[in-house]
């Protein structure tokens, strides 16, 4: 029998003590151009074993970045994740269990979430950091809603080096909670004066390191321009092995920090599920969403791990929540954990160089292609080069050759003309030489 809990009648009692006049006025807020109308393409009814073969041969549509030469990044970066991690993570205890609704039974999960609150705030220069978030964007996104309840003001002002996908992110949380977001234009030279567009009303400045194009900076100087005028400085890092290298967001001077930490324990699983990272000062620890462990001790003096904040509104009248999205991913957070306790500050810190050694190497090897030119400035693991042509054009022409050059920045700026020749590479410590040697073979043919 098909499944239908409510009968006509019963949607129609429903809209009405709504107040609205039907299920389509639900979805109003949503553009026209992102709804579908009528239903998939799909047979209606099959078989178990027919719904696998249709499953497993859209499946295979799918071009995995191990299955050859890939130096794509934009957010999302692969990287070599230890066997022990996936066969930790699958301990029953782990995978099985959710959350810790019942903190008093929950010690092992406090105990991990204890751990990992740790290593982030290590990583990122920070005094605490939170549980986790769903992932980087949207840990972006909280940053600014966290930095409004903080200064009591209502604009942002986000780099044109944020990457435009948490920009996006910012902008429709925002505009459910009274803030004005400044979004600034993207520039490959990397000169923006982001201090011109601080005032009394500025609640804080956005800022991505590496920035979307890859490019390295030190906001120190930004930093102290924000906590002049009262607002607070955002950083987000979208490649979380960067911080074994370079100066911690902390270290700058940083009020809030939001990150995707996938790079370390959580594969690139064709876009999810990922981990936020969020860390903060002390003091703002109140206005943090999300939940913190904390360590205790028992009746008998036994060290106990606790849920000492938990500002979500599952917990708490909704009024008083920070925020109404923020779960953490508890099993994603958990491998990000071991991956990091496997490194270890020395193993972290190689990891990094090996990272940025392998992207200089490819850099070098780039540049010498005629009509191939790799942008000025630091970078970490992924920069950029501008080409003769059309970037998306060349990246097709490469894929089809079973070469994943990297992302066009057409793809991440669409509406920027000045950006189409624009290509994003990134190297990890999984690139080898002869995949290098293929990107550079490949490129020169089709250049030539």
């Amino acid at each position: 029998m098909r499944y239908l809990p409510l009968s006509p009648d019963d949607r129609s009692q429903m809209l009405g003590a709504i107040g609205v006049p039907s299920v389509d006025d639900l979805f109003k807020d949503v553009p026209q151009s992102a709804r579908r109308d009528g239903l998939l393409d799909l047979p209606m009814h099959q078989g178990e074993l027919e719904v696998e073969r249709a499953m497993e041969a859209m499946s295979a549509r799918n071009r995995p970045a191990g299955a050859g030469p890939s130096f794509l990044g934009g957010g999302a970066y692969r990287h070599h994740i230890p066997a022990s991690v996936d066969h930790l993570i699958q301990r029953s205890e782990f995978l099985t269990s959710y959350t810790p609704y019942q903190p008093e039974i929950s010690q092992g999960t406090l105990q991990f979430l204890f751990e990992f609150q740790t290593q982030v705030a290590m990583l990122t220069g920070m005094e605490i950091a939170n549980a986790s978030m769903y992932e980087g964007a949207t840990a972006c996104a909280e940053a600014v809603m966290m930095a409004g309840r903080l200064t009591r003001r209502h604009k942002a002002v986000l780099s044109g080096g944020l990457h435009p996908h948490y920009g996006a992110a910012v902008r429709t949380t925002s505009q459910f909670g009274a803030m004005d977001v400044v979004s600034k234009d993207p520039t490959l030279d990397g000169g923006e004066d982001l201090s011109a567009d601080l005032d009394d009303q500025t609640a804080c400045v956005v800022v991505q390191n590496p920035d979307v194009f890859g490019r390295l900076h030190d906001y120190s100087g930004l930093a102290a321009a924000c906590h002049e005028a009262g607002a607070l400085l955002v950083v987000a890092v979208t490649e979380v092995v960067s911080l074994g290298a370079v100066k911690s967001p902390g270290e700058m001077g940083a009020d809030i920090v939001a990150a995707e930490g996938q790079s370390l324990g959580v594969g690139l699983s064709f876009g999810g599920p990922y981990v936020g990272l969020m860390a903060a000062h002390k003091k703002h620890v109140r206005q943090m969403p999300g939940r913190l462990c904390g360590e205790a001790a028992d009746v008998d003096g036994r060290r106990s791990y606790v849920l000492t904040l938990s500002t979500r509104e599952q917990h708490i009248r909704r009024e008083k929540a920070t925020s109404n999205i923020c779960t953490n991913s508890g099993l994603c957070a958990l491998a990000f954990g071991i991956h990091v306790a496997l490194l270890g500050e020395v193993g972290m810190r190689r990891l990094a160089g090996l990272n940025h050694a392998a992207a200089v190497d490819l850099a070098g090897r780039l540049e010498k292609i005629p009509g191939v030119t790799v942008a000025d400035g630091a970078f970490f693991n992924e920069f950029t080069v501008t080409l003769p042509g059309p970037a998306a054009d060349v990246v097709q022409t490469l894929a089809d050759r079973d070469i994943l050059a990297g992302v066009p920045a057409s793809r991440l700026f669409p509406d920027r003309d000045e950006l189409a020749n624009v290509l994003l590479v990134a190297a990890t410590e999984t690139n080898t030489s002869p995949e290098m040697d293929a990107l550079v073979a490949g490129l020169t043919e089709v250049l030539s």
